[in-house]
Order: structure tokens, then sequence, then C-alpha cells
């Protein structure tokens, strides 16, 4: 029996102002994601802080964290068999320049710090991104 396996991904500020979001969302669903929930919203530096904690010590963490706080972001939780894995194929190599062609990004990622999307990368990390954006409630059934 198959299992389906949920994570979380987040359409970075620089896709939302090149208005890659509804691109992305058809990407989603030509892959057969199933979208439980989604949201825009602006976070601060602070949450974003808290939500990058685990890069702390790596010396992009302030650019980063800088970066995710500098405009509204789209968090979605999605759903599918081997979510994680097809999710991180999907999006691409973290910088573009090596991203195969077809991921989002390749099309719509402009460097590695701007880099369009994020996806987490394992079941913990998922179980922990999406807490930290979703209540239990407002996920779909």
């Amino acid at each position: 029996m198959k299992t389906l396996q949920r994570t979380l991904t987040i359409v970075k500020p620089d896709a939302v102002r090149r208005n890659a979001v509804g691109d992305i969302i058809e990407q989603f669903e030509k892959k057969n994601f199933r979208i439980l929930a989604m949201k825009m919203l602006q976070i601060s530096k602070h949450q974003a802080e808290q939500f990058y904690a685990v890069h702390a010590s790596r010396p992009f963490f302030n650019t980063l964290t800088d970066f995710m706080s500098s405009g509204p972001i789209v968090v979605l939780a999605l759903e599918k068999e081997n979510a994680i894995a097809d999710l991180r194929t999907l999006m691409g190599a973290t910088n573009p320049a090596n991203a195969e062609e077809g991921t989002i990004r390749k099309k719509w990622a402009s460097n590695i710090e701007h880099n369009a999307i994020h996806g987490s990368d394992a079941e913990d990390t998922a179980r922990f991104e999406l807490s930290f954006f979703f209540a239990g409630y407002e996920l779909a059934k």
C-alpha cells in the first residue's frame, strides 16, 4: 500500500513579485500534488529567523531572513505519494544555473539567493514547517 506524504512549499518574495504564483501552482497540479492549504502572508524578520533557525550559524542566514521578510510569500501544504522528493525534483537545483529545464527554479529563479521556491527536505522538517504556518484544522481533509 502506498502512503501519502505531506510537505510544505513557499513561493518566495521574488517569485511573488514576478507574478509566478499561478504558474507555480499549475506545475503542482500537473504533477498531481493535492493542495491541502494555501495562504499569502508577509512574515517578519523574527519569524523568518525562527523558521530558518536550523541555518542560524550559516553565513547566508542574515541575507536569507532579510529576503524572506522582504515581501509577500505564498505558503502551501501539499500532499501526494513521495511528495517531498517529487517536489524537490520539480523545484530544481538550489542554484538556478544548475537547475534542469522544466523546473520551477530554472524558469523563475534569478540566482542562488533569490531562487523562487522553498520545499521541505525531509519528513521531520515537513512536520515542523507545516505546523509553523498551518494549524491542523486549516488543512483540507
